[in-house]
Parts: structure tokens; sequence; C-alpha cells
């Protein structure tokens, strides 16, 4: 049984959602002179607070090794504080700085005005039910994965 490749859902995710963040990165790259795991570092940062390392891979799916270069990249700039994590001597907690925060809330107006541009295309229905099935989408994923760990 041969697939088209254009109707594989996996392929069609992977290239839906490169698309939208390119087209996203593009604005903040020139803009604020961010990549893409550097912003998606702040965004989180942004949106729920102090995090770690392990934290931060955990929320972005992004490899460590990519988070440690974000990370460290942010720090150089100040787009970033590190406190000591006293439950764990080999982690720090990771907040966005003052002036993190302030490139942010810049950031932030941006890219909603580009979603909504994307997104126009779909009704307010649609869009709330894509939001839905990604979700199960994603739980689903995260669950199968789990579940081949033990396995393993």
């Amino acid at each position: 049984m041969t697939t088209n490749l254009n109707d594989f859902l996996p392929y069609q995710l992977s290239t839906s959602s490169n698309a939208v963040s390119d087209l996203i990165s593009n604005e903040y790259k020139s803009r604020f002179g961010l990549k893409i795991p550097e912003w998606r570092i702040m965004a989180v940062l942004g949106n729920q607070g102090s995090s770690t390392q392990r934290q931060l891979v955990e929320a972005t799916l992004m490899d460590k090794v990519t988070v440690n270069r974000a990370v460290k990249a942010l720090v150089d700039r100040a787009l970033l504080g590190r406190s000591p994590n006293n439950a764990d001597g080999r982690s720090h907690h990771l907040v966005l700085s003052q002036t993190g925060r302030d490139l942010y809330n810049q950031i932030m107006p941006t890219a909603e005005v580009m979603e909504k541009k994307i997104m126009a295309v779909l009704t307010a229905d649609d869009q709330k039910l894509l939001s839905n099935m990604l979700g199960k989408i994603k739980n689903s994923a995260d669950e199968i994965a789990a579940s081949q760990t033990f396995k393993r």
C-alpha cells in the first residue's frame, strides 16, 4: 500500500507547523534578533513564569542541547535571570528579566496579529474545533510515548 505523503496526517501536521512557525519567526528574527528556540523559551517563561531547563525541555519538546543553547543566548543578552534551585543543586530557576519581559510584551502582539491572519481562513467554531483536535492528538501521542517508555 502506498500512502500519498500529502494525505499523511503526521506530514501535514509537521509541514503546517513549520510553515506557521517560519512565518512568525521571520518577524521576530528580523525585528528582535531571536531564533525560534529562543522565542519558544521566552514564550513559555512569559506564559508560566519561572522554570528549570528540564521543565523547558518538557514544555517545548525541544532537545536538551537546543534548550541549553537558547537559554545561554538569552542569558548572555540579559533577557533571562537565573537563580539557584534549592531543590536540585544541579539546576537553576530561569525567569524573564525585566528586559526580557519588555521584549516579550513587544513580540506577543505581533505574534497574535500573525495568528489572526493565518487563522482567518477558519470560522471561530472551526478554530475551537481545531484547537481541541490538536490537543487530543498531542495527548494521544504523549500517552503512546509514555507506554512505550515503560515497555523498553
